[in-house]
């Protein structure tokens, strides 16, 4: 797959993302999509598989009233692509840390998604 299908392939996704739009997400992964989670260096979310996907993806969607990656960088190596992000988020309801609901959250993170017969087979987010 050449880079600028890659690339147009994960603008797609964080378009869909954006919107709350998890069948557009889904449309654009591999069935055995694998997907990470990492913050401050470790693993909190991980699935295998289409379903699980779409069960975290549906969990997280409630959590926000408002929620969007900006990408600001991207390269490309190894048959993969990497995005840098700008994030931002308005929580949906309180959260058990403490965080309340109206709360605004940004951070600056990463994404890698690697790819396996025209789909999206990985992604590992870095916050």
């Amino acid at each position: 797959m050449n880079p600028m299908k890659m690339r147009d392939m994960v603008e797609k996704y964080v378009e869909a993302y954006n919107s709350f739009d998890i069948n557009g997400m889904i449309a654009l992964l591999h069935e055995e999509i694998e997907f990470r989670n990492s913050s401050s260096g470790s693993v909190d979310v991980e699935t295998k598989g289409i379903e699980e996907f779409r069960e975290i993806a549906e969990r997280s969607k409630s959590l926000f009233s408002h929620r969007c990656q900006t990408i600001v960088g991207s390269s490309f190596e190894d048959g993969k692509v990497q995005i840098e992000i700008d994030y931002e988020g308005i929580l949906a309801k309180d959260l058990p840390n403490g965080m309340k609901a109206g709360e605004k959250i940004h951070m600056k993170g990463k994404s890698v998604f690697a790819f396996k017969n025209g789909r999206i087979a990985v992604i590992e987010d870095y916050s």
